[in-house]
């Protein structure tokens, strides 16, 4: 009832448009209305993003999301911190160690289960840090190999899928 009031109302002073067409102008500010700001995957993009990779408007919306709370603030200095370490160095070692015991000091439960992660197997992480060696190339040749077979599913037989293998 109040949208054919106003329906009369703004007609009155000149639209020409349908009923609909207001009906799905008033629906569509109302749900921009109830939306989030910012939703959880873009906060965590933001978060995770390298700071020298950030949009002005984006690093805008990281300095609000610490502003927010304290959480956040430890969270993206602990996400900084470890990013930093992917870079391999023989140093990483130790500040691996500190940034484990950094990140347990924190309130942050999921990264708690990080850091226990990390823990089963710290000599495998160790070596990731400060090894230069990695095992790319082979894990993009399987990539790739997994690609055509899905491709080919169904369609033909072993000699075909070594071919394309071989020919790619």
């Amino acid at each position: 009832m109040p949208v054919r009031h106003l329906l009369r109302e703004i007609r009155e002073l000149g639209y020409h448009g349908s009923s609909n067409l207001l009906v799905r102008y008033i629906s569509q500010g109302r749900a921009e209305g109830d939306r989030p700001h910012l939703s959880p995957r873009q906060a965590a993009r933001i978060v995770l993003t390298r700071p020298d990779g950030l949009t002005a408007r984006q690093a805008e919306t990281l300095a609000g999301i610490e502003a927010a709370c304290p959480e956040m603030t430890a969270l993206a200095g602990l996400v900084r911190s470890f990013a930093a370490l992917l870079a391999p160095d023989p140093g990483n070692d130790g500040k691996l160690r500190q940034w484990i015991t950094d990140a347990r000091a924190a309130d942050l439960p999921h990264l708690h289960s990080f850091t226990r992660g990390l823990d089963l197997d710290i000599q495998a992480a160790t070596a990731a840090l400060t090894l230069p060696y990695h095992n790319g190339r082979t894990e993009g040749v399987n990539t790739r190999t997994k690609m055509i077979k899905r491709q080919m599913y169904g369609r033909a037989g072993f000699t075909l899928l070594r071919h394309r293998i071989l020919l790619s």
